[in-house]
């Protein structure tokens, strides 16, 4: 791990009693960079996240390979250890602030609670810095706001006060579990513009898990495509959405109302299910759903390969992939032109 890497995984498997989840990630985010995982709910992502601050309890689940976080290994932290880490150098931002905020104490004091606990500081001085965060995420009145419990607060102001409650401790990494995913679409929009803000002007390192492509390109700087607890595909936002690589991705693209050819026209949809997790089949795991498999697809596993600069894709066709993607695009260029 290099001084310029926030976060690393080396061949990560999550898995619990026969179900293997996520199986040999390996993904690196550099400092102050914003990356983004998307993918069907099942793939992996979130149980991803929460290997990363080892939220999962003990005895219930394996989590092996390699986790670094500012090159510190995280697998290999105490219990004392795992305390002090989790709000000081990495922090969550959950799906749901509702039913991550403790319902029986105001926002205000769950925010001071966090720094006291991480920091020496007066009650006082941890009040401030928690009225601060609130001016810092643009809640309205907020000396009034962080009197209030948590379900006097709509839900964008509740996503509001969970950032700022991530933010307390100043960590270096910050994990955003689909963060927009309950909001309108005026606020969701205004949620992304302010994790980019705030990643640009803090210098954070943000994952963001989104199965919004729109919203991964709002505020990734890289996107990672997960299926079936792998990697698929990982490169700068622009390369993952204009030169995908991997039929999943190509799939994800097309169903969007985006990728739609003519206004009013069917959106495509990837056929089939995501496999049984707990009877993986041979080979690639997107084969017997993929429009370019062939019989080797279906035997051998194919391995993330470099597909351009800083561009990997798990496809043994990938070229072939991009290409078809390409094809079909040209057309709506040429409308748009």
């Amino acid at each position: 791990m290099t001084d310029t890497q926030a976060v690393v995984l080396k061949d990560l498997k999550v898995g619990f009693g026969k179900v293997q989840v996520v199986d040999g990630v390996d993904l690196t985010l550099e400092r102050g960079q914003a990356m983004a995982l998307i993918g069907e709910s099942g793939s992996g992502k979130s149980v991803t996240l929460r290997a990363i601050l080892r939220l999962f309890p003990e005895g219930r689940s394996r989590i092996t390979g390699a986790v670094a976080v500012a090159g510190r290994d995280v697998l290999g932290l105490s219990k004392r250890e795992l305390a002090d880490y989790r709000g000081r150098e990495v922090s969550m931002i959950f799906q749901e602030p509702l039913l991550a905020f403790d319902p029986v104490y105001t926002v205000g004091q769950q925010i001071t609670e966090a720094i006291l606990r991480h920091e020496k500081v007066s009650k006082q001085e941890a009040r401030a810095r928690a009225l601060a965060l609130f001016e810092r995420v643009r809640i309205p009145s907020p000396e009034r706001r962080l009197d209030n419990y948590p379900h006097e607060m709509s839900g964008g102001m509740r996503q509001r006060a969970m950032i700022a409650l991530a933010l307390a401790c100043r960590p270096q990494v910050l994990l955003a579990d689909e963060p927009t995913t309950a909001l309108d679409a005026t606020v969701q929009i205004q949620i992304l513009l302010l994790l980019r803000e705030l990643q640009r002007d803090l210098g954070l390192s943000i994952i963001l898990v989104t199965h919004d492509l729109g919203a991964a390109v709002e505020v990734a700087d890289r996107i990672s495509v997960m299926y079936a607890g792998h990697i698929v595909e990982t490169g700068s936002a622009r390369q993952v959405v204009r030169e995908p690589h991997h039929p999943y991705t190509i799939g994800l693209l097309r169903s969007r109302a985006e990728g739609a050819m003519d206004k009013g026209a069917r959106l495509q949809t990837i056929p089939g299910s995501p496999p049984d997790l707990t009877n993986r089949p041979p080979g690639c795991p997107f084969a017997l759903r993929c429009f370019l498999a062939e019989e080797r697809c279906r035997r051998e596993r194919p391995p993330l390969g470099s597909v351009g600069d800083g561009h990997q894709a798990a496809c043994w066709r990938a070229g072939e992939a991009a290409a078809a993607f390409q094809e079909e695009r040209a057309p709506q260029e040429l409308a748009c032109a």
